[in-house]
């Protein structure tokens, strides 16, 4: 019997490094990993048999009865949220609460980076509701992302009639969501800052209080791939967690690739234990239902979605 050929499409993600240069093999599969610049929409790919996707557009997928793809619990981006919210260097504000009734503008209104760091805001008591949302690109050009979504936006969102840069820069926003940081935030001239004036702080509060790091893409299979291999999910998923496990045992081996990358190991195994990002419905089960709770609170899902729902 041939053994199938897969054809995935993911970001160059630094835990998939093993897997890309084949020092990491998924078993009985000729595994094809094509990188992308951005986030691929599997859907609309032929010649994608599944790739990397939004864990918000999936769930809520999920929550409407749509299955044309199936989710693997592989969380292939995690990250804390605290350190995405901007402010400028002037700027007054310093706590979430600070927020309330403020102009924000933010990458994309469903996104699931937004909607964990919308829920900050609402875990202070913030009302979402009383906040002027603004939708946009982070730099003026940027292409390639669907930021609103398929479903109607609430009145006090609106799209950006300029780049989140800009509008900070300017007045136009109080504050700015986004998951990865202008190029300025690199220099020693930025003009802007983090709302958390110690993020890091904040963020092992945050673990300390709810036990996960928020993941915010997954790894999915078209619905047909998976019904015609349906030993594909297990495999693939073996084969990430051993490309994940080799990649941070190759991270302590040659931790010379950033001055302090040592003491940040050693830092994250005392905070995290073995693992930051663990795969598996079990292990994400507290996760993905708070996910859900915040995106039927916060108005995006039309009904609740059971967590049981998301990895059927």
């Amino acid at each position: 019997m041939p053994i199938p050929r897969i054809r995935l499409a993911l970001r160059d993600w630094d835990h998939l490094v093993p897997l890309l240069t084949g020092r990491v093999r998924a078993r009985g599969v000729a595994l094809e990993i094509e990188t992308r610049e951005i986030t691929p929409d599997v859907l609309a790919e032929p010649g994608l048999d599944g790739g990397e996707t939004s864990f918000s557009r999936y769930a809520l997928g999920r929550g409407d009865g749509d299955e044309r793809l199936a989710g693997l619990p592989v969380f292939v981006m995690r990250g804390f949220r605290q350190r995405c919210v901007l402010v400028r260097n002037d700027s007054d504000l310093a706590a979430p609460r600070d927020l309330a009734g403020a102009t924000i503008g933010l990458t994309g209104w469903p996104d699931s980076g937004n909607t964990w760091t919308r829920a900050l805001l609402r875990a202070e008591g913030v009302d979402l509701s009383a906040i002027r949302w603004r939708v946009g690109p982070l730099a003026a050009g940027e292409t390639g992302k669907d930021r609103l979504g398929a479903r109607p936006l609430p009145a006090n969102v609106r799209v950006a009639d300029r780049s989140l840069i800009d509008g900070l820069a300017d007045g136009a926003f109080d504050a700015v969501f986004t998951p990865f940081m202008p190029p300025e935030m690199f220099t020693g001239h930025s003009r802007f800052r983090h709302l958390y004036e110690d993020h890091r702080r904040a963020e092992k509060e945050y673990f300390a209080r709810t036990g996960f790091v928020p993941g915010i893409h997954i790894l999915a299979l078209k619905r047909e791939v998976a019904d015609e291999h349906p030993w594909l999910p297990e495999v693939l998923q073996d084969a990430f967690e051993e490309s994940k496990r080799v990649w941070l045992q190759r991270r302590r081996l040659l931790t010379d690739t950033t001055p302090w990358l040592l003491d940040e190991l050693e830092t994250q195994a005392r905070l995290f234990g073995d693992d930051w990002m663990p795969y598996g419905a079990g292990a994400n089960a507290a996760m993905v239902a708070a996910f859900c709770e915040e995106l039927y609170e916060q108005g995006i899902a039309p009904r609740p979605i059971k967590a049981e729902e998301v990895f059927a």
